[in-house]
């Protein structure tokens, strides 16, 4: 490596590390000021509030990176614009490319080993912390419901609850595991979670029960209830939580996730060869219409966003007897879980690709960060932090809108996570494309 590539490069490391610790700093204060009321009252001692604390450092450190990185480059060639650097090297015939170089090389260097740390390390500081917070936990234990996606912190139930309004949850579906012989499914339009002594209280209102023999799927049973409750044992709740094999989406590693994903494709198989066996029992003769018929089929066999409205509506449309209804609450409720179960696996590939996307940023990043730094002209804290602050609230508005969309089944799981990157991306590269042209590179310098 060349004596200009070195100062460039080495240019970069003290304002980076300087960045990093002022990002972790500020986002580790906001970490704490929000988890201060999880020790409160507690006697928890000071040890595991320390070890609590350092372990959700982890994640800091994988969003932090990037954000230094961006600071980094905003300071570092606007401080070579700055003291005119650039407009010496630029007389001595050097392109911007060569220029921007050592910024690239530098970005990957630190992007490499996040990827190692967001795969290997983190995982496991997020384990710990997760174990650590038992200890918390015990303390005063509740169910930790994540709207909208499944709950299998039970032992003999998964849950998936789409909404919530007061203290009431709504739209709840329950799902028992570990049947072999039948399926149940509980659906109610309300619901409540209450702590008592040693067990949840879970109150579902305005709801059916549907029991559906695996083997004869003639057996089939309704019961519609007005109020209905289900006692959980904190016991079980509790040693499922501290259950040291189970771990969630952010706790594992890519192969981990992967085996995840695995599980429930074949879940969903299995559902879906399910759905086949009622469906040939089932002809056109019993739909008014052949066009309805030949809709549920094409709808059913699609891989993925089977459109639960359309359904419904052709369901409301032929319940002409009790078959009919059976037929298509049995439908609707197996959907419903296919749909449920391509929600978590979108989770799942999410993280996957989060862990390659966030270190890849950094990589970005310096294509933003360079042009933007000598457009600018200053190599100040202040000025970067002002102009980080920009790029990296659009990144993360496009990270959170990927993910939002991911979970809806809108788009991959992989896509919402790099979309980012694309975006920013392509912002990078015409910038890198302007201060190509001589023209627009010398006035940029001379101005």
């Amino acid at each position: 490596m060349k004596l200009l590539e070195k100062y460039i490069l080495k240019e970069h490391f003290a304002p980076f590390f300087y960045s990093l610790l002022i990002v972790v700093f500020l986002l580790f204060t906001n970490f704490l000021l929000r988890a201060v009321d999880r020790f409160l009252g507690k006697g928890i001692s000071l040890n595991i509030i320390f070890e609590y604390l350092f372990m959700n450092l982890g994640w800091i450190l994988a969003l932090a990176t990037p954000m230094a990185i961006l600071i980094a480059t905003l300071m570092s060639y606007g401080r070579f614009a700055e003291d005119n650097e650039l407009t010496a090297l630029k007389s001595s015939g050097i392109s911007f490319i060569r220029i921007l170089f050592p910024g690239i090389i530098f970005s990957i260097l630190i992007a490499i080993p996040l990827i190692g740390f967001n795969n290997f390390v983190l995982p496991e500081m997020n384990f710990k912390a997760r174990m650590l917070a038992r200890d918390i936990y015990k303390k005063k234990p509740d169910l930790n419901i994540d709207v909208g996606y499944f709950i299998d912190d039970l032992p003999k139930y998964s849950f998936i609850i789409k909404g919530k309004k007061g203290s009431k949850y709504q739209n709840i579906h329950i799902y028992a595991k570990n049947q072999t012989k039948s399926q149940t499914t509980i659906r109610a339009k309300e619901g409540e979670f209450e702590t008592i002594g040693n067990n949840i209280l879970v109150s579902l209102y305005d709801g059916e029960i549907h029991e559906v023999d695996t083997k004869i799927l003639e057996n089939y049973r309704r019961i519609i209830f007005e109020k209905h409750q289900i006692i959980i044992s904190l016991e079980d709740f509790t040693k499922t939580k501290n259950n040291k094999n189970l771990r969630s989406d952010r706790e594992m590693n890519v192969k981990m996730l992967n085996s995840k994903i695995d599980i429930f494709n074949k879940r969903i198989q299995s559902i879906r060869n399910r759905i086949q066996k009622y469906l040939i029992k089932i002809d056109s003769s019993n739909f008014k219409t052949i066009e309805d018929y030949n809709q549920i089929i094409q709808l059913i066999s699609k891989e993925n966003n089977i459109n639960l409205g359309i359904i419904r509506k052709i369901a409301e449309e032929n319940n002409n007897d009790d078959n009919q209804k059976a037929f298509f609450q049995r439908l609707l409720a197996d959907i419903q879980m296919i749909k449920g179960y391509e929600k978590n696996k979108n989770k799942y590939l999410v993280e996957i690709h989060k862990k390659f996307s966030l270190p890849i940023a950094c990589i970005i990043f310096i294509l933003i960060g360079a042009p933007l730094g000598i457009i600018n002209k200053k190599g100040g804290f202040f000025i970067a932090i002002v102009f980080s602050f920009i790029f990296i609230l659009l990144y993360y508005l496009f990270l959170i809108g990927g993910e939002e969309m991911a979970d809806r089944n809108i788009i991959h799981g992989g896509l919402a996570m790099w979309l980012p990157n694309i975006v920013l991306g392509i912002i990078g590269l015409i910038l890198i494309y302007l201060m190509s042209i001589e023209n627009f590179f010398s006035k940029n310098l001379n101005k």
